[in-house]
């Protein structure tokens, strides 16, 4: 008897995404879309899976970082997808119900209405820096809005991966969920397959090669990336209060946060002043190291060159790092890549004029957050830069807000997610119309159409 042929290289890889899509389709196929009592169940469900298992899902994002802080996961991996799952449940049945849309009068007494009705299967890539929080917001949007999920968690955090591979399936069913592990290689298999949507979050290259994938197969896209988020600082700032926030914003998961504060613009105030008032914040090492070596490597290839000021010890040499604030020339890297770590640039700016420069001459960010800026300063950058938002006062916190749609512009991302957002996101708005079976004016420009038609058109276009 003849040994079959071994299977070709790759094969293994590209099953695994495929065999995930097939199994869902067929579950859609079998039973139909979720009903609405069946997507509130499964809400309850991941919320109660994530609280019963936050202990053990916060040991395993520590032991991935190789030190991440405990309150950390629990606050912005467990808290914020159970508060979303919680919200979205309760607003389900008003999100799912159809919306009357108005007639035009020449087709009286026809009606018409929108209902959202599920995609069908949506596919979901997460990354390492919040593995379950970026993994599972858009699974409870997806969820709402009647679909079933394949999840990829990212190669980076592999016991987190394999943890939540294990508790997905088994607290969603295998009928709605399924996640598939592994590194690069699998990845790109998963943004190549037939989706009815995909969601990807990372970083912004990545993101161009999965939406070359998607294209593909014409899937529609959600792209959560990232980008320099600015930070004015203007005239009428407090620096103490205003150097805690911003201090504070960077330092949680060590600034490795798609929404954390990159470059400082001063505008009108003291370089010296504010390193003082960072100084004085009582903020220097954060609780979270910096996720891996190469992280830390890429980091420090970023930085050479760059005039860095720490604000306290780091822990060791490489992963555990201290704040620091860093000073570059015109041209530097530090002014072009996102830093995505526990460095914040600082860049000095005569005039608020100027700082907008900065900022439009570089892709449209996810947030423009803004300390001291008057009513008048407000709107003057709100109407000549683009972003996924603007804060005043603090930073970070606002992507917290569950029922604030979260999305980027441009090279920052599209696509929103979150609550009545994220549903509409993951729905399509299908049109439903029933004639009203009696007389409507429009009969009267029916075929065959007589010269009396004829003339009523040119009327209408007058």
């Amino acid at each position: 008897m003849t040994a079959p042929s071994p299977p070709p290289p790759g094969a293994a890889i590209e099953a695994a995404p495929a065999a995930a899509l097939a199994a869902l389709c067929q579950a859609e196929r079998r039973d139909g879309p979720l009903s609405l009592d069946r997507r509130a169940a499964l809400l309850d469900a991941l919320a109660a899976m994530l609280l019963r298992e936050a202990d053990a899902i916060a040991a395993a994002v520590d032991a991935d970082f190789g030190g991440r802080s405990i309150e950390e996961t629990l606050l912005a991996d467990v808290k914020l997808v159970v508060d979303a799952a919680r919200g979205s449940r309760r607003r389900l049945r008003r999100w799912a119900r159809p919306r009357r849309v108005g007639v035009p009068f020449a087709f009286w007494p026809a009606r018409a209405a929108l209902e959202p009705v599920p995609k069908g299967v949506i596919g979901i890539m997460a990354p390492w820096n919040y593995p379950v929080q970026l993994l599972l917001l858009p699974t409870v949007d997806a969820i709402a809005a009647g679909n079933r999920v394949a999840l990829k968690p990212s190669e980076a955090v592999p016991g987190t991966a394999a943890l939540l591979a294990a508790l997905l399936p088994a607290a969603l069913g295998e009928d709605v969920a399924r996640v598939v592990t592994g590194g690069p290689e699998m990845a790109a298999a998963f943004a190549a397959q037939p989706w009815d949507h995909l969601v990807f979050t990372g970083g912004t290259a990545t993101g161009v090669k999965v939406m070359r994938a998607a294209a593909e197969h014409l899937v529609p896209v959600t792209l959560e990336l990232g980008g320099k988020c600015p930070v004015v600082v203007l005239p009428g700032a407090d620096l103490a209060q205003a150097a805690r926030a911003i201090l504070a914003g960077k330092a949680i998961n060590a600034g490795q946060t798609c929404v954390a504060p990159d470059t400082v613009l001063l505008v009108g105030q003291d370089r010296d002043a504010f390193v003082a008032a960072c100084r004085g914040a009582g903020l220097a090492v954060p609780e979270t190291a910096v996720v891996n070596e190469r992280q830390a490597a890429r980091l420090d290839a970023l930085c050479a060159g760059a005039a860095l000021t720490p604000l306290g010890p780091s822990s060791d040499a490489t992963r555990r790092r201290a704040l620091a604030l860093a000073e570059a020339p015109p041209g530097h890297a530090l002014h072009a890549g996102e830093i995505f770590g526990p460095v914040l640039a600082l860049q000095p700016c005569a005039t608020l004029g100027d700082a907008i420069a900065w900022i439009t001459a570089r892709p449209a960010p996810l947030a423009i957050y803004l300390f001291g800026a008057t009513a008048e300063e407000e709107r003057a950058v709100a109407a000549r830069t683009r972003s996924g938002a603007i804060v005043h006062g603090r930073c970070v916190e606002y992507a917290a807000f569950t029922g604030l749609p979260f999305g980027g512009v441009g090279a920052s991302g599209f696509g929103r997610r979150n609550a009545e957002a994220g549903f509409l996101e993951f729905s399509t708005l299908r049109a439903r119309v029933r004639d009203g079976g009696r007389f409507s004016p429009a009969r009267l420009l029916d075929p065959p159409r007589s010269d009396r038609a004829r003339a009523l058109v040119r009327r209408l276009l007058r």
